[in-house]
C-alpha cells in the first residue's frame, strides 16, 4: 500500500533532476542518468598538478586539491549549485559528496583523511540562509572516505562582504583574519580536508588553511563541487 501511495504521489509531483529539470526515476537522486554521467567531471583527484593546485602554489601549503566539475555559467553544474546554494535543495550536497568522495577515497592523493570540516558561514550569514550550502557536501564526503566531520570546529569570526564581483586580490584582502579554529589541539597531527562549493580565486580556502596550519603537524587538502575561472 505505501508504494502504491508513493508511485501515485511521484505521479502527481514528481521528483525532478536538478541539473536539468525532468522527472527522475526508479533509484535516481537530484541528478538523472544522463546528466549524472555527462557533467563535466574534471578527475582533477588523478593529478597533483592539476589547475587548483598550482592556484595555492607559493600561497599555502595545500597536499591535495581538486573539484568534482567544472563551472561554466549558465551551464548544469551551475544550475546545480543555485538549487543548493539558495533553493535549499541540501540533498544535492550530500549526494555529490557521496558520490565525489567514494573517487578520492581511490585516489593516491586523499590517502588517510581523517577529518572533514565545511567552510563556515558566518551566524549572521547562516541565520539568514538557514543552512551552510557547504555542510552537506562535507558530510557525503566523510561518510564516503571513512572520516569525522565537524561543522562547528573551524569557525568564521568575521562577517565578510560577498566575494562575487571582487578582483583577485580583493578577495584575497578580504579574507584575511577571518578564520579561528575551536579545539586545535584535537586536530594535532590530522589531515584534514577542507570542502567548498565553489572555488574561483581560492581566497577562502587559502584563509581557512592558514589559520589550520597554526596546529601542528597538520596537512590540508581541499575538495570542492566545482571550480570555476578565476576572475
Amino acid at each position: 500500500m505505501k508504494s502504491i501511495l508513493s508511485d501515485f504521489l511521484s505521479l502527481v509531483y514528481p521528483d525532478l533532476c536538478c541539473a536539468c529539470g525532468k522527472g527522475l526515476v526508479n533509484q535516481e537522486k537530484c541528478l538523472c542518468t544522463l546528466c549524472k554521467y555527462h557533467l563535466p567531471q574534471t578527475h582533477y583527484y588523478r593529478d597533483g598538478n592539476n589547475p587548483i593546485n598550482k592556484l595555492f602554489w607559493g600561497r599555502v601549503n595545500i597536499h591535495s586539491a581538486s573539484a568534482y566539475y567544472h563551472f561554466e555559467k549558465g551551464g548544469k553544474v551551475q544550475e546545480l549549485i543555485h538549487q543548493l546554494k539558495y533553493k535549499g535543495q541540501q540533498e544535492i550536497g550530500t549526494v555529490l559528496g557521496t558520490s565525489f568522495g567514494r573517487l578520492l577515497k581511490a585516489s593516491e592523493m586523499y590517502k588517510g583523511i581523517d577529518v572533514v570540516l565545511p567552510v563556515p558561514l558566518h551566524p549572521k550569514r547562516l541565520k539568514q540562509r538557514g543552512y551552510n550550502q557547504s555542510e552537506s557536501f562535507a558530510r557525503g564526503l566523510a561518510q564516503a572516505v571513512g572520516a569525522e566531520c565537524f561543522i562547528d570546529k573551524l569557525c568564521r569570526i568575521v562577517n565578510t562582504t560577498t566575494q562575487t564581483y571582487r578582483s583577485r586580490f580583493d578577495r584575497w584582502s578580504n579574507m584575511q583574519s577571518v578564520f579561528g579554529v575551536r579545539s586545535p589541539d584535537y586536530f594535532d597531527g590530522a589531515h584534514i580536508l577542507l570542502a567548498d562549493d565553489v572555488i574561483t580565486t581560492g581566497a577562502t580556502l587559502e584563509a581557512c588553511a592558514q589559520v589550520l596550519h597554526l596546529i601542528p603537524n597538520v596537512r590540508v587538502s581541499v575538495a570542492a563541487i566545482a571550480s570555476a575561472k578565476a576572475s
